[in-house]
């Protein structure tokens, strides 16, 4: 065929790792003012899945996951991986994250988050950012891949997927009446 389609648009999602409420909640109100409101906020999670974060921003970490009202074109998923980590950085303090965001999205079938590090599954999307399906959606569940990272494979985080899943679908459908 010689016919291109454009995507629909995805629902984007954020994940925050953090020890201090008040530099999420800074970061959390900039965000939400510039992606035009937040319709979905996670439970605390405690992040101790890795040891990876602790030389960097410390011991007792949280997780948090948001997802935005704002619809987004997949492609902006380079733009606002850029914007978040000038976030990081604008929030860092010695050269060291005291909030770690990880941006993505959300649509019926997949999860994907972008990251600046390359490997054997992920496509390059431009300026240094990379982008994987971390999860894909199949008979009513969020199923893993072999590189799935062990705190994406929980059911924990997979509920909250289903709900920003479900929170997508209403949305996609109410763009479509329109």
């Amino acid at each position: 065929m010689f016919k291109v389609s454009l995507p629909r648009k995805v629902k984007f999602i954020c994940g925050f790792i953090y020890s201090s409420e008040e530099d999420f909640s800074k970061i959390k109100r900039i965000m939400e003012r510039k992606y035009k409101g937040i319709d979905y906020e996670s439970e605390v999670i405690d992040f101790d899945f890795t040891d990876y974060y602790t030389k960097e921003m410390g011991r007792n970490l949280i997780r948090k996951f948001l997802s935005f009202k704002v619809l987004i074109n997949p492609s902006a998923l380079l733009r606002i991986k850029l914007y978040t980590l000038k976030l990081e950085r604008k929030f860092s303090y010695q050269g060291k994250r005291k909030v770690n965001i990880d941006p993505g999205y959300l649509n019926d079938a997949k999860l994907v988050l972008a990251t600046t590090k390359d490997f054997s599954h992920r496509i390059y999307l431009g300026k240094g950012i990379y982008a994987e399906v971390t999860l894909f959606y199949r008979k009513g569940e969020f199923v893993d891949f072999p590189w799935t990272y062990p705190d994406y494979r929980t059911a924990q985080y997979k509920d909250i997927f289903l709900r920003i899943r479900s929170l997508y679908l209403t949305q996609i459908r109410d763009v479509s009446k329109k």
